[in-house]
C-alpha cells in the first residue's frame, strides 16, 4: 500500500438505503458502473465486468458490507499489474438524503503511476456523476 489516495464525496437526494442498493445490488450498479453478477457482500469475491464488453474489468474482494452505511473492497484493474488498492465507501445520512464519501487509497505511487492516477480520479467523477443521474432520476 502508498499513500497515494483520490478523495470524492457527493451529496444525493436519496436515501442510504437507496444508495446502498446502487453500490450493492448487480442492476443498479451496472446504471452507474461496471455490473457485477451478484450482490456484493462482505468475504466474497469482487468481479466487475464492462456493461458492453462483458469483461472483467474490476477484480477484488469485498471485506466489509455494513448496510447501509459503510462498504470496503478491494479492486485491482489489469493497468495496475496485480497491484492491490483499496475503495471504501462511507453513507452519511443528510437532511434530504445521503453523503457519500469514497475513498480510494494504495494507488500504485510515484511519477510513472501518475498517469494511472489521473485516469481513475477522471474515471470516479464520470461514475459519480452518473450515480448521482441514475439516483435522482429513480427518485423524480
Amino acid at each position: 500500500m502508498t499513500d497515494n489516495t483520490l478523495r470524492k464525496t457527493i451529496f444525493l437526494q436519496a436515501s442510504r438505503e437507496d444508495v446502498w442498493a446502487y453500490l450493492t445490488q448487480p442492476d443498479k450498479i451496472g446504471k452507474w458502473f461496471h455490473a457485477p453478477k451478484a450482490a456484493l457482500q462482505e468475504g466474497e469475491e469482487l468481479a466487475l465486468y464492462g456493461n458492453d464488453s462483458g469483461d472483467r474489468l474490476v477484480w477484488g474482494e469485498v471485506r466489509k458490507a455494513q448496510a447501509p452505511a459503510y462498504l470496503e473492497y478491494s479492486f485491482t484493474i489489469k493497468p495496475m499489474n496485480g497491484a492491490e488498492s483499496v475503495v471504501k465507501w462511507t453513507l452519511d445520512a443528510v437532511p434530504g438524503g445521503t453523503r457519500l464519501s469514497l475513498e480510494h487509497e494504495g494507488l500504485p505511487a510515484g511519477e510513472a503511476a501518475f498517469g494511472l492516477t489521473l485516469a481513475l480520479d477522471k474515471g470516479w467523477d464520470s461514475h459519480l456523476g452518473q450515480l448521482r443521474d441514475a439516483l435522482h432520476e429513480n427518485t423524480d
